[in-house]
């Protein structure tokens, strides 16, 4: 105890002081902490991206995503060969070439009717219809997206993340036009909805293929494997898509082989690094592509329709890039695009387009549906692009009215191993007696497309046996004569859907012949009495496998002349008229 008149201990008071300023110190760091937690927890961090621009830098770009591909491009147009990398799975145009997990022993082109249309009833096709594309939206988003009535104000998406395959080179503005390039960014962005409107991103309403349409400012961001469309701050838009751009919607097992792109509407984006001035399509080679039919009723066909309104201004961006594949199809290609090709897998560059297509439009098997198809494009157009793009000389098939001493060529397409006919030399002769000029090939046009585009066009009838070679009357010229031969076993309405029905609205005259029991080499290997003659339809219950196997990997012809030569004649006086 401190007697009267002594001093404190100086100790004592020290230390009480530091205790003091200690504690001070403490309130005042705890109390920035919690105005600091206040100000996150209240303002949100998108305010701080928002004051960004909606830009940001392309290593902190959202890439919930993985990546999937690298772009390398070329700083001057080069050579599809140039651009391109992969081996080529083809030998055999008539043969479709699987990778060797996908395949399962089928011989030949019957992969003409493994992906059968569906309204053919070969295949129920997955849902399509645009709400249930909406309702898989929400359950990829966790419900995340709610009723504005009911909530007052949707929850801001912080993801963005979308692929497309886009990008080419031309007329891309590098680094050093950046900056002019932003500025009209910045300008673009405030037009969007005026641009785009109310319109979705995509319609996932076609059975057949789904598609994303953007055009405003779009930003393709390959190592996050998204594709953004940009809105301004005040829009309301809130989109997720996933899409892959092939055309075979509901075929789970073909779209498996198929890289999945995002198409989403966001605040938020990479920076761009490369600014383009025209449209991109975004497309996939893999699929069911290495078989002649499938090449053209799955991308050929479909690319045209999407592709022909730009006159040749558009950048092809492939997903699942097939180098052999665009080798084989570089002439249509080139006249398609007047830029090189683009690797979706090589590219590491951010690239922004003012119009953006994601998928290919595709209706019925090998057809243009005129009614929906950009710009009413129909399959005569597809069919004089086809000989514009080989500069084959015929247009029309011969008038032997006006030129009666002119013989009518007819092309026999020759097969191997299946669908074969037995008495090919009796139907040669049956031919020259009616006064054709008969010509015989394979269709084997994997290694010399153009060549035997040649030999088709300057034919007035092609005849040939249900398979992938009859693809080649795109060749044909206006009001030539394509004859099938159908195979029996219930068949005809494949037959008409893949080339009946496309040939006719491409110009050409189309005729139909189902051989009977007695033309059909399956009397070698059933009884007469057998179910499979007497009620072939029941069979294909067992499923497209067991349809494939019977009625065409072991079934061949043996045409019964007689019974076929008024089909001939029927062709000849075609070309009389």
């Amino acid at each position: 105890m401190m007697k009267a008149g002594e001093r404190p201990n100086s100790k004592l008071l020290r230390g009480g002081r530091q205790d003091s300023r200690r504690f001070r110190l403490l309130a005042v760091v705890v109390g920035f902490f919690i105005v600091s937690l206040t100000f996150v927890l209240v303002s949100k961090p998108d305010a701080i991206l928002f004051g960004l621009n909606g830009r940001l830098p392309a290593e902190q770009a959202p890439a919930s995503i993985p990546i999937q591909q690298k772009v390398n491009t070329p700083a001057q147009k080069t050579s599809t060969d140039a651009v391109i990398g992969g081996d080529p799975k083809v030998v055999d145009d008539e043969t479709y070439v699987k990778p060797k997990e996908m395949r399962g022993g089928e011989e030949e082109d019957h992969q003409v009717l493994s992906e059968p249309d569906p309204a053919s009833g070969m295949a129920e096709p997955a849902a399509n219809k645009d709400g249930d594309a909406r309702k898989s939206t929400e359950e990829t988003l966790g419900g995340e997206r709610k009723d504005v009535e009911e909530e007052g104000e949707r929850e801001e998406e912080k993801h963005a993340k979308v692929t497309l395959p886009t990008v080419s080179n031309y007329t891309i503005h590098d680094a050093e036009d950046a900056e002019n390039a932003k500025q009209e960014g910045s300008s673009l962005s405030t037009n969007v909805q005026e641009q785009q409107g109310s319109k979705p991103l995509c319609d996932f309403s076609n059975f057949r293929a789904n598609v994303c349409e953007m055009r405003g400012d779009v930003r393709v961001h390959p190592k996050a494997a998204s594709v953004l469309f940009m809105e301004p701050e005040g829009s309301r838009r809130d989109e997720v898509w996933k899409i892959k751009p092939y055309p075979r919607k509901g075929d789970e097992f073909c779209l498996s082989h198929i890289t999945e792109l995002t198409v989403k509407s966001s605040k938020v984006a990479a920076e761009c690094t490369r600014y383009h001035d025209v449209p991109v399509v975004i497309f996939s080679l893999t699929g069911y592509t290495g078989n002649l039919f499938h090449d053209f009723t799955d991308v050929i066909v479909p690319l045209f329709t999407t592709a022909a309104q730009f006159d040749g201004e558009v950048q092809f961006l492939i997903t699942d890039m097939a180098l052999w594949w665009t080798v084989k199809y570089h002439t249509l290609l080139q006249k398609l695009s007047k830029y090189p090709l683009i690797d979706f897998s090589k590219d590491d560059q951010v690239r922004c387009f003012k119009h953006a297509i994601v998928g290919t439009h595709a209706y019925m098997e090998f057809t243009i549906d005129a009614a929906k198809s950009p710009n009413g494009v129909t399959m005569v157009d597809f069919n004089r692009f086809m000989r514009a793009a080989y500069s084959l000389p015929k247009a029309a098939a011969a008038a032997l009215g006006e030129s009666p001493r002119v013989k009518p060529r007819l092309l026999i397409i020759k097969r191997h191993r299946t669908r074969m006919f037995l008495n090919l030399e009796e139907i040669i002769g049956m031919a020259e007696e009616l006064g054709f000029e008969v010509v015989i090939d394979e269709a084997n046009v994997s290694s010399d497309i153009n060549g035997f585009a040649r030999l088709v066009n300057s034919v007035d009838v092609m005849m040939g046996v249900h398979g992938a070679g009859l693809t080649n009357c795109v060749f044909l010229p206006q009001n030539a004569t394509l004859i099938q031969i159908v195979p029996f076993g219930g068949l005809d309405w494949i037959s008409r859907t893949d080339f009946g029905n496309p040939s006719e609205m491409m110009g050409l005259r189309y005729k139909q012949y189902a051989i009977t029991v007695d033309e059909s080499s399956l009397t070698d290997h059933y009884p007469r009495d057998h179910k499979i003659f007497k009620d072939p339809i029941s069979f294909h219950k067992r499923g497209f496998e067991f349809i494939r196997r019977t009625f065409m990997d072991k079934q061949n012809v043996r045409l019964d002349c007689k019974r076929f030569r008024p089909v001939l004649l029927e062709a000849i006086d075609n070309l009389n008229q």
